[in-house]
């Protein structure tokens, strides 16, 4: 079994007494169901699964149901077993956004607190921006993501200790021993390859297979894309559409959304596909990347939709799509080749797994910098630049950003395949592998005691 943070999260939370109900969010195939089953039955006597899809396309036993009376006795005669109390019976919900309806019946079964709840859904984002019931009150919403460097790692077989070692050398600004180095390196271009979806790494660990795992990823790409057949065929075209258009465009010098490309027609703007691009962020099976053309902190209250990129949730779909079977343009690190794009897609999957908004800069004076973070530390922005190539050092929009007064920017930080670590005019070159360890203040499981205020 492939060991995952979310485990550690998903216990202390069931351990909580009278806490609220658990809203697991996520794309299709990373782990939501598994984890859940396999943390249910392992804290709880009693543990029922109800797959809402399925019940949606078969029998239909809970579509009726409107009240927690009427969903009782449906639960006692599906399970077919006496069910305990909220102490000992947890009911899993998966693919809850199939009911709408249940959604909204969340608050009531809180307040009673007759059993435990925990739902889940694949496109669970979708119908919580759709329902404007929700109790917001009553449930606490958390995001699943694909497998992140460190938990690949895990899987790989690198051992605790050994990353918390890497990571005290991130955090002291220092760099890895050429062999340390030349051992993660090598482990981030498998990830390139492989990527974090459960299913693809676990295929990869039975037998090292590639061609199995791109099969593996093929499907699944193809799967995002039949899941938006619940829509009209007219905004289903423009969602596969856009879709399809994401490595390409990321292969561009710009790589934003050009929108007129969509349908082949001019004049489009970012509103005539604001449903569609609502979708393709709230299922998780894209990154949504939001321009900033005068970065102020917090960047939140600077963003524009004008101006978007997309990533896919998995580098793996990505390196599937660009490259297929040929493993050596990733692992023989081909000049010819550029790997700015897949190295920007990983960058990307870590800063949203670790709670960070996806923000780049975009200014017609100065340039593009791929991407931006808030730095809690010094109340500014964080510019980040990923480079690929040898020529790391050579940054020209970066540079001005840096150098621009109102920014107030006290650091930057470069990553790239080199090993040193050094910081020159402000900029700090890290190895592309120490992304796994930026992480978002509010991600933190350290306490923050404030002082009585008297």
């Amino acid at each position: 079994m492939l060991k995952r943070k979310f485990t550690d999260y998903l216990e202390q939370f069931l351990k909580r007494e009278h806490s609220k109900i658990l809203l697991v969010n996520g794309a299709r195939q990373v782990g939501k169901s598994f984890l859940i089953r396999y943390v249910g039955k392992k804290m709880f006597k009693t543990f029922v699964e109800i797959n809402l899809k399925e019940d949606m396309e078969n029998d239909k036993v809970f579509a009726d149901v409107h009240s927690t009376s009427d969903l009782y006795i449906r639960l006692g005669n599906y399970t077919k077993q006496p069910l305990g109390d909220i102490c000992d019976t947890l009911i899993f919900l998966d693919e809850i956004q199939s009911y709408p309806h249940l959604l909204t019946m969340l608050k009531f079964l809180k307040q009673e607190e007759r059993y435990r709840f925990i739902a889940s859904g694949s496109q669970l984002g979708v119908a919580l921006s759709e329902t404007p019931s929700v109790p917001l009150g009553s449930v606490e919403i958390k995001q699943m993501y694909p497998l992140d460097f460190e938990e690949f790692l895990w899987a790989m077989g690198v051992s605790v200790e050994w990353i918390a070692d890497a990571k005290q050398h991130f955090v002291n600004n220092m760099s890895l021993p050429e062999s340390s180095h030349s051992n993660l390196l090598k482990r981030f271009q498998y990830y390139l390859l492989i990527g974090g979806l459960p299913e693809a790494v676990n295929q990869f660990l039975a037998d090292r297979n590639l061609i199995r795992v791109r099969e593996i990823q093929h499907n699944i790409h193809e799967l995002y894309k039949v899941d938006a057949s619940q829509y009209d065929d007219e905004k289903k075209l423009k969602i596969r559409r856009i879709y399809d258009l994401v490595p390409s465009t990321l292969e561009n010098r710009k790589k934003r959304i050009v929108y007129q490309h969509i349908e082949g027609k001019k004049g489009k703007h970012y509103t005539d596909y604001a449903d569609e691009f609502d979708y393709l962020t709230n299922s998780g099976i894209t990154l949504e990347v939001k321009a900033i053309s005068n970065p102020l902190f917090p960047l939140k209250e600077s963003e524009s939709k004008n101006l978007l990129k997309l990533y896919l949730n998995d580098v793996g779909l990505l390196t599937q799509i660009l490259y297929g079977n040929n493993v050596n343009v990733v692992l023989q690190d081909i000049r010819s080749i550029n790997l700015g794009t897949v190295y920007e897609s990983i960058v990307a999957q870590e800063l949203h797994a670790h709670g960070f908004p996806l923000f780049y800069y975009d200014n017609k004076k100065n340039g593009e910098v791929d991407f931006l973070v808030d730095d809690y530390n010094n109340l500014t922005v964080l510019p980040i630049e990923i480079k690929s190539g040898k020529d790391y050092a050579i940054h020209s929009a970066l540079d001005r950003f840096i150098k621009t007064p109102e920014y107030n920017v006290s650091r930057a930080i470069v990553f790239s395949n080199e090993r040193n670590v050094f910081t020159k005019d402000g900029i700090t070159y890290l190895p592309v592998y120490y992304c796994m360890f930026l992480q978002h203040p509010a991600e933190s499981t350290e306490n923050v005691i404030l002082d009585e205020i008297v």
